[in-house]
């Protein structure tokens, strides 16, 4: 990944964020291939050699971008894991909850990952994606795990096949989220953020939920 050099840990943290907003600012508007590191340090007041000496290249940028990214994301998930009890259906619909209130606090973030998943061209592609959704299974899969330990799903899940359904569900479920337009003519009647992740997770339960317990 980003061989980012001292010289960009080292500075204040404030000229960091303020880098890292411009760049994704600018791939989030431009993608990849068209982003433009001119436009970067036109925007930042900065001179172009600056971010090669921090990045290297383009590619460099975005590996550290990207790897910034994906543990602001693990973060909330993270917390619901260790803190938020042992009930595997109140995990999911906090998972729902937490992972919408990311996309609205990074928009810009989102619209990256959008544009990697719907273009094929998108560079490193499969390797980012694939970064992404290991994190999140890795994440489900330690909460199925302990959902049918605990009694709580059914014993003869496979645990693999219940991981895809549900990053599936809960992938969907946030690109309605971020671009409601996706599923105009066939979403039910407007509903609150909440009362979407409720009846998600309802959902989930009834097709997961060992009933026997």
């Amino acid at each position: 990944m980003s061989r980012v050099q001292p010289t960009f840990d080292n500075l204040p943290e404030e000229k960091r964020d303020r880098v890292l907003q411009e760049a994704t600012r600018e791939f989030a508007d431009h993608g990849y291939e068209q982003a433009s590191i001119n436009r970067m340090v036109k925007r930042l007041g900065i001179a172009k050699g600056s971010l090669f000496k921090y990045f290297g290249n383009k590619k460099g940028l975005f590996e550290y971008l990207f790897g910034q990214a994906l543990a602001e994301f693990k973060r909330p998930l993270k917390a619901i894991r260790d803190t938020s009890g042992k009930d595997f259906f109140q995990r999911i619909e906090n998972s729902f909850l937490a992972s919408a209130a990311f996309i609205d606090s990074h928009p810009h973030l989102y619209s990256i990952y959008l544009k990697m998943l719907f273009n094929e061209h998108f560079p490193m592609r499969d390797h980012f994606l694939g970064e992404i959704r290991g994190a999140h299974a890795k994440y489900l899969r330690q909460l199925v795990q302990n959902g049918i330990e605990s009694g709580q799903l059914r014993p003869e899940l496979d645990v693999d096949e219940t991981v895809f359904i549900l990053h599936s569900v809960l992938d969907r479920f946030l690109q309605n989220h971020a671009v409601p337009s996706l599923d105009k003519g066939i979403e039910p009647e407007k509903q609150r953020l909440k009362d979407k992740a409720r009846a998600m997770t309802d959902f989930l339960r009834h097709g997961l939920g060992n009933t026997s317990s």
